[in-house]
């Protein structure tokens, strides 16, 4: 996505660690209009799939799966990262290690929002090692729901999760690649 590389080179910033920062327009504050472009392309990408559930994690991919859904035409469910008092009754949960974070959380969903009959999109933010997709392909397994593929808006090839997906037979579309970085010049260098 053409859009995306340009936003990623002029408005993104790379710090070391292996961080691209785009909170300017994706995770912290968010650019609407772009975004409903983000959806677009995840329907024109999955629309023969016949996918009815889109899901996600909290929060920053709260808002692509908003716009992903409303394309669908069908409900956003979004993992959450703690047990509140509103998810009433069982749930599917599972532990997922946050590369950005540096920390291990268990993500659940509620067994009422995800089962039998779903076919399920699974969309991101980013996708680095694949800590958070495999989280949440655990959660579609658990509940009987067909896993018809994942999107995510950045993928860091260079730490292959993707890859590691792909191999296992799922659908994976990243809508931008990242081969590399260098804090020190900010080149970012994409995947053709």
């Amino acid at each position: 996505m053409d859009l995306l590389k340009e936003k990623i080179k002029t408005e993104g910033e790379v710090y070391a660690g292996n961080i691209l920062k785009v909170d300017c327009f994706l995770n912290h504050q968010i650019d609407c209009r772009f975004l409903s472009e983000v959806g677009k392309e995840f329907h024109r990408l999955f629309k023969d799939d016949g996918v009815n559930k889109v899901l996600t994690i909290e929060a920053s991919g709260i808002a692509i799966g908003a716009m992903v859904a409303q394309e669908f035409g069908c409900p956003l469910v979004f993992a959450k990262k703690t047990k509140t008092k509103n998810i009433a009754g069982d749930v599917y949960t599972t532990p997922v290690e946050s590369f950005t974070h540096g920390t291990t959380y268990d993500i659940m969903v509620s067994k009422r929002f995800l089962g039998k009959g779903d076919r399920v999109l699974i969309v991101d933010d980013f996708l680095a090692v694949g800590n958070a997709l495999n989280g949440l392909i655990k959660l579609v397994e658990d509940s009987g729901a067909e896993l018809v593929g994942c999107g995510t808006v950045i993928e860091k090839g260079y730490q292959h999760g993707g890859d590691r997906l792909r191999q296992q037979g799922i659908k994976v579309e990243s809508l931008a690649i990242v081969e590399s970085m260098n804090h020190e010049t900010g080149e970012i260098v994409f995947r053709d």
